[in-house]
């Protein structure tokens, strides 16, 4: 049996069990789910304390933490595992914010920060804010954005997943991109 044949008789299983069956699974994914990590930690500027290999166990733990969930298939299954590790890295970068602001928290006002002076792990709340205002306007340019941006995919990779042709995504995330851009500069 092969590799895709085993990922999604387990797929199946889970549907029928209502639980991730971490033993079976973790093998067949945990290489591409660890790229995946390195390929988003590498886009951190110096001084990012989140390794990859915790990025992927954080992302692992919340994916088999909820039970009765089901998946089509593996590329439904990486698409839910880019969202979570979207939400380990925004949440990483809400407490290291929070740490680094203390007990004497300096009030900035909106309309002097310019993205330029954020630090990254502010980018990466600023870019989680738009995203969710993205995602109520266009789900798919807020899907292929999180997918490109917290997923680490390519624009080959993305356009597997999608069904459609690498120059479509291309199109998508450069337009996706702009309205993203749009939408922090209006926040700052």
């Amino acid at each position: 049996m092969s590799g895709e044949e085993d990922f999604t008789r387990i797929l199946k299983s889970v549907g029928a069990e209502g639980k991730l069956p971490s033993e079976d699974l973790l093998p067949l994914v945990y290489d591409e789910l660890r790229g995946l990590a390195a390929a988003r930690i590498r886009g951190q500027a110096a001084g990012q304390t989140l390794q990859a290999t915790a990025l992927v166990h954080e992302s692992w733990l919340r994916l088999t933490k909820k039970t009765g969930r089901t998946w089509n298939d593996r590329t439904h299954f990486f698409r839910v595992a880019a969202l979570e590790m979207r939400r380990v890295l925004v949440d990483n970068a809400r407490r290291k914010a929070s740490q680094k602001r203390g007990g004497n928290p300096t009030r900035v006002d909106l309309e002097d920060l310019q993205l330029a002076e954020t630090e990254p792990d502010e980018r990466i709340v600023l870019i989680d804010e738009a995203l969710k205002r993205l995602e109520k306007e266009d789900p798919e340019s807020s899907r292929i954005v999180t997918l490109k941006f917290f997923g680490g995919l390519t624009n080959q990779e993305v356009a597997r997943m999608e069904g459609v042709t690498e120059r479509t995504i291309e199109r998508k995330w450069s337009f996706a991109r702009t309205l993203l851009f749009e939408m922090i500069e209006g926040e700052i």
